[in-house]
């Protein structure tokens, strides 16, 4: 059984300003962003769009902002509405309380399509080219939380090697920041790269990505202390499986449809 090293959440501090470990998640999401997506650039398929470095650098600034107000907003509106009522002020306080993925992803979505509209490209493949570059940053936005001690898990067993005594509570939990980091970031990062690196139908790697998170998020919340949960048709589901369940039906969808509408060429690949 293990120990939560509870580290202080504040990395640093120059003067009065306070820089905390979770903001600096964010900036290393962000600069391996910018790495893996030059790297994606020395693909013939990728190269063969027309893609450049510019693109990477104007679709993070849109990105960044996606993911911040998308990720703050469903924080407040699908996991703490009444509080944040309550308390309006800590809306802005990104380090306390975190950011919803969820919220984040369809802030990416939105601020994509608003590029890919000003950059004059197909929307589709930016989402495809995108795609393999968010579950890293997604993993490093995890450990985040960990050293926030935030999302403690659901009581473990004493005798599982990695159960872990979490900060203010007496029992053993799952380190659930750490099987969504590992599970939902790392692992679905190698399935998608993989998966990424031939050529396939439009809009199939974004599809792969929704299914992928949608799935391995839907079970990793079974260690995760939900935020709350439902009932449905007499089966309990935590909130981030009721987010979680519409993306595993939307990509399998989009991913039928992107290798029956593509080109013969492109199904064999």
């Amino acid at each position: 059984m293990l120990i939560h090293p509870n580290p202080d959440p504040v990395a640093f501090a120059l003067g009065p300003l306070k820089i905390h470990w979770y903001g600096l998640m964010y900036l290393v999401a962000f600069t391996q962003f910018i790495l893996l997506g030059r790297y994606r650039l020395r693909l013939p398929h990728v190269a063969a769009k027309g893609w450049t470095r510019e693109h990477i650098d104007d679709m993070l600034f849109y990105g960044v902002l996606g993911v911040v107000l998308g990720g703050r907003l469903g924080e407040v509106l699908f996991y703490g509405l009444p509080y944040y009522l309550e308390h309006p002020l800590e809306i802005l306080m990104v380090w306390k309380g975190g950011m919803s993925f969820h919220g984040g992803f369809l802030g990416v979505l939105i601020a994509m399509a608003l590029w890919a509209r000003r950059a004059n490209m197909h929307l589709a493949d930016v989402y495809d080219f995108i795609a393999p570059l968010v579950p890293l940053g997604y993993a490093a936005g995890r450990i985040g939380n960990f050293i926030n001690h935030e999302l403690p898990g659901r009581l473990a067993s004493p005798d599982l090697p990695w159960a872990m005594i979490w900060p203010g509570q007496a029992l053993p939990v799952h380190p659930s920041p750490i099987y969504q980091a590992l599970v939902d970031g790392v692992l679905v990062f190698f399935i998608l790269w993989w998966f990424a690196s031939k050529a396939r139908p439009r809009l199939a790697v974004g599809s792969l990505y929704v299914i992928l998170y949608g799935c391995t998020r839907f079970l990793t919340e079974y260690f995760r202390t939900p935020d709350y949960e439902v009932n449905v048709l007499g089966l309990t589901i935590s909130a981030g499986q009721m987010l979680s369940f519409p993306m595993i039906i939307a990509g399998g969808v989009l991913m039928l449809l992107a290798y029956r509408n593509a080109p013969p060429t492109s199904k064999s690949a």
